[in-house]
């Protein structure tokens, strides 16, 4: 096998960080917003590009091109480096170069009440510093090596605040963020010898989450450092170490990505996995509702997301490099319990059994075809994920020797049969509004997700949603919005383009209901698209291109449970003397 540990990447399509930090290097400083320089990015308290990072030859700005691996970042001029970075710890960067001067000046130019940053000198020591309105916090530079100066110190209002590195030799600083004060920065780590270490944590990352990998699976150490990259130490309202959905614009935690991203690093990081799975329930409300999605600063309830954790809660025990023990099961039994009754009693009309959404952002669909007619409606997949679910808590409360399996298995049933007789007709599942009771459309692939459940459906209703599906599946995977439709976009959102978490839940539930052949097809696709296309938000349905955030965690993350299933269905063929099923697709 010769596939190589430190993947390389574009520095404007995946941002150069590391784990545990909420600081990367990246020219993205907003959304979809693109600028020519690196800036360094903090994503306390939001999304915040703190300082511009350039080049400058006698006073002159220097064009450079960027080159990134896990360890570091680096700047060509002429195809020669004459810059790079690395991170040396969670809140320090190391920048050294030869051949041209480095400008860190404050992105915002403008400093006023509430917005920029205030750039001063430090007495005790020398340092500059850039005190940011937006963050909260201080980005101070030492110089190690070199000389600096600087320009726009104590300035208030519209003004340049800068500091140049230089040296005849070669520079080298530092870059900390940090509080209020922090001793004067030191280290006994040359920054080879900081790469280096860089390297060798990130090889060990990847080893544990992708140590499978083989050649036909070459996109699984890229997938890997987009999660590692992703990932942020505990702080604020993320209670535990937590992979954002992205250290683009996306640099939060939604309650159902944080699923995915659990699968992906169960079996070689359980430990990382199962706070993955919890954090969201770190923050459930009186109600028993998940947050919509938690961030540094900010606990978000306007919306919810669906209820897809039973499920992934027994995919996760599958994949997870060991058994929970029992306090880890009433732990997750009593918030799995309590998520469920919030869709049983506070999002189920009294007298009906089907539950509903109150948005398409509570299905996590936010503009599905399935919601045009109406946005307040009882949906087939969210019936489907709560019986899903409902029968999951039923088997933990088996598990824990607790009296209310019954209970719950009778709720299970309740919905079950109200999904098969209130949602479906010959054609298959609709949604209806809650209170207009009108059918909606059919075209969105949000309606066939109840094949999630297909252990439990009929055969023929099974062979119906496999029909369906069968009629999304494009070159690429499965579109969210019938191609043919004239609702049809290619960079709609959820109304056309190509999604890693409704791809794997079409997959899975193929599988669950025994069609392997069209899961073995729909997974081969997806790895394909990401190995040409990257880890995007979502994909051109049609040409498979990457659109929206391109560093998206749940992408790479079903990538990685994909690819991972692949080889060791492979392994297992191999080791049966049998043909490979994927191979005859």
């Amino acid at each position: 096998m010769s596939v190589p540990s430190l993947p390389s990447f574009d520095v404007r399509e995946i941002p150069f960080s590391r784990r545990g930090s909420w600081m990367n290097l990246s020219p993205v400083i907003g959304l979809h917003r693109r600028v020519r320089d690196v800036h360094l990015v903090s994503h306390l308290t939001g999304m915040h590009a703190v300082l511009r990072l350039s080049l400058s030859r006698d006073g002159s700005s220097v064009d450079a091109e960027t080159s990134a691996d896990p360890s570091t970042l680096s700047w060509l001029v002429g195809g020669e480096v004459v810059a790079s970075a690395v991170f040396a710890s969670s809140d320090v960067v190391r920048l050294r170069g030869a051949g041209a001067d480095l400008v860190l000046a404050d992105a915002a130019e403008e400093l006023t009440p509430f917005t920029g940053s205030y750039f001063f000198r430090e007495p005790r020591d020398g340092s500059w510093v850039f005190t940011s309105y937006e963050t909260g916090r201080r980005y101070r530079i030492s110089v190690l090596t070199g000389s600096a100066s600087a320009e726009g110190e104590e300035a208030l209002g519209q003004s340049v605040r800068a500091v140049t590195v230089s040296g005849a030799d070669g520079w080298e600083v530092a870059v900390e963020q940090i509080e209020t004060a922090a001793p004067a920065f030191t280290s006994l780590e040359t920054f080879a010898e900081v790469a280096q270490r860089v390297t060798e944590e990130f090889e060990e990352y990847l080893a544990a989450v992708g140590g499978w990998r083989s050649d036909d699976t070459p996109a699984v150490a890229l997938a890997a450092y987009v999660l590692w990259s992703a990932t942020v130490a505990p702080a604020g309202f993320v209670t535990r170490e937590s992979v954002l959905m992205s250290k683009h614009w996306m640099d939060k935690v939604w309650s159902w990505d944080h699923t995915f991203n659990a699968l992906a690093l169960a079996p070689g990081a359980p430990e990382l996995a199962l706070d993955q799975f919890l954090a969201p329930f770190d923050h459930q409300d009186a109600a028993g509702a998940m947050p919509d999605s938690i961030t540094h600063s900010e606990v978000l309830y306007n919306f919810v997301k669906p209820p897809i954790h039973g499920w992934a809660l027994t995919r996760l025990r599958e994949r997870l490099g060991r058994p929970l023990d029992r306090v880890e099961l009433e732990t997750v039994y009593a918030r799995l319990a309590r998520w469920s009754r919030f869709w049983l009693d506070s999002r189920t009309v009294a007298g009906r059994a089907l539950p509903y959404y109150q948005h398409g952002n509570d299905s996590g669909w936010d503009n599905s075809t399935t919601f045009d007619h109406d946005r307040v409606i009882e949906a087939p997949d969210l019936a489907a994920f709560l019986a899903v679910q409902l029968d999951v808590v039923a088997d933990l409360a088996d598990e824990l020797g607790l009296d209310d399996a019954s209970h719950w298995r009778d709720e299970r049933d309740r919905v079950e049969q109200a999904l098969l007789t209130e949602l479906r007709d010959d054609s298959g599942f609709f949604a209806v509004g809650a209170l207009s009771r009108a059918r909606s459309k059919r075209t969105s692939l949000l309606n066939l997700l109840p094949v999630l459940a297909s252990p439990r459906l009929p055969g023929e209703v099974v062979d119906t949603l496999a029909d369906g599906i069968a009629a999304h599946l494009t070159e690429w995977g499965p579109a969210t919005q019938r191609v043919d439709t004239e609702e049809y976009e290619s960079d709609g959102y959820w109304r056309g383009p190509i999604w890693a978490p409704s791809t794997m839940l079409i997959e899975e539930g193929l599988r669950r209901g025994g069609r392997d052949g069209l899961a073995d097809t729909i997974s081969e696709r997806f790895r394909a698209l990401c190995e040409r296309s990257g880890f995007a938000e979502n994909f051109d349905a049609l040409t498979g291109e990457g659109l929206r955030d391109r560093a998206y965690t749940w992408t790479a993350s079903v990538y990685l449970v994909f690819a991972h299933d692949h080889v060791e269905r492979r392994r297992a063929a191999r080791a049966t003397g049998e043909a490979d099923v994927e191979a005859r697709v």
